[in-house]
């Protein structure tokens, strides 16, 4: 079927010039895919005609007089920017005109804003934010990354069932290992809330692995890795800072001396084939799990070739039918009174 995406094209550090080429070149290497860029008209047209691209069946503008700040306060663009580009795109997603919506804008702004608009799956209390990042043994998809500070262990299992769910469609895998971040693989191990997710998770029906740590993540210990999105956050940040600076010592070291130049000249290839794979732009697109919509949110600075990535994990996401199948594992986990009272 084609599949039609939503881009908030003002969102994100460089908003329409990033978003409508990476729309154009997306385009033309997914000929199922409609897309309809979200913002300020004269803008986007000036960026279209720029690279001598126009509307066609296959992408048109739908003008939103509004932008969200990348630093604006989340409560203030839900209320007080009803036109905005972010809102508008996640509004075309509610009405059935576009299937996904991508932006690369304020992070808490966009979950307020999604989940305000259209609402969690019946018998998911909140949305997740979901990653997948690369490991030692292919990759993982860790969940929440920021979204929720404190969680129950419900919600906890239901992070692991949506995360897993996820897994399973767009990396066809039938049965992912889930783990739960801790601070140790003993099951005594951790605080109270951990604890009780974990007996949760274990009585699931998921494919529970049990406690996993910090190390354990690039490791590639599980398909899936759980946690708050206190934790989450903190470890994704760290890991994050952690590549920057191997980067920054490698390029220091090499540029230290005329030897060491030399060094960097012959070890040039291995040290492309090494940013490839952990290009950080090739896993770019968290997406907001939980809601009725796809939403995925693009890093605010992403370029042009890593914007392109999370469109593509939006369109996986339709194709796959990630949303049916949290609905239908959700329902299977927990009675039907309980999902209609959570709705």
């Amino acid at each position: 079927m084609d599949i039609t995406v939503a881009i908030d094209a003002m969102g994100g550090d460089h908003g329409p010039h990033v978003t409508v080429p990476a729309a154009l070149k997306f385009l033309s290497d997914n000929p199922e895919v409609n897309i309809i860029l979200v913002g300020l008209q004269d803008a986007l047209e000036v960026e279209l005609k720029a690279r001598r691209a126009s509307v066609s069946p296959r992408l048109r503008i739908h003008h939103a007089s509004e932008v969200v700040a990348m630093d604006e306060s989340p409560a203030l663009a839900l209320k007080s920017k009803k036109d905005s580009s972010m809102r508008v795109a996640t509004n075309l997603v509610k009405t059935g005109e576009a299937h996904a919506s991508v932006s690369a804008g304020n992070t808490g702004a966009l979950m307020a804003i999604s989940r305000f608009v259209l609402k969690t799956l019946p018998g998911i209390e909140r949305p997740a934010i979901a990653k997948i990042m690369p490991t030692m043994t292919g990759s993982v998809c860790m969940l929440d990354l920021g979204a929720n500070v404190d969680c129950t262990p419900e919600q906890l299992v239901q992070f692991g069932i949506m995360g897993a769910m996820l897994v399973s469609a767009v990396q066809h895998k039938p049965n992912p290992t889930v783990g739960l971040l801790n601070i140790g693989s003993e099951d005594i191990k951790g605080n109270e809330i951990v604890k009780q997710a974990g007996e949760l998770l274990r009585k699931s029906g998921l494919n529970y692995y049990g406690n996993v740590e910090g190390n354990d993540i690039y490791l590639g210990t599980t398909d899936v890795v759980v946690s708050d999105g206190f934790t989450g956050n903190v470890a994704l940040k760290t890991s994050e800072g952690l590549a920057k600076m191997v980067g920054v010592f490698l390029r220091e070291e090499f540029k230290r001396n005329t030897y060491s130049k030399l060094a960097g000249i012959i070890a040039f290839p291995v040290l492309q084939s090494f940013k490839d794979r952990v290009d950080s732009r090739r896993y770019n697109g968290a997406s907001l799990l939980g809601l009725r919509g796809v939403v995925v949110k693009s890093h605010g600075g992403a370029d042009e070739f890593a914007f392109r990535y999370a469109l593509g994990q939006a369109v996986e996401e339709v194709r796959n039918k990630v949303l049916h199948r949290i609905a239908e594992k959700i329902a299977e986990q927990f009675p039907p009174s309980k999902a209609e009272t959570a709705d």
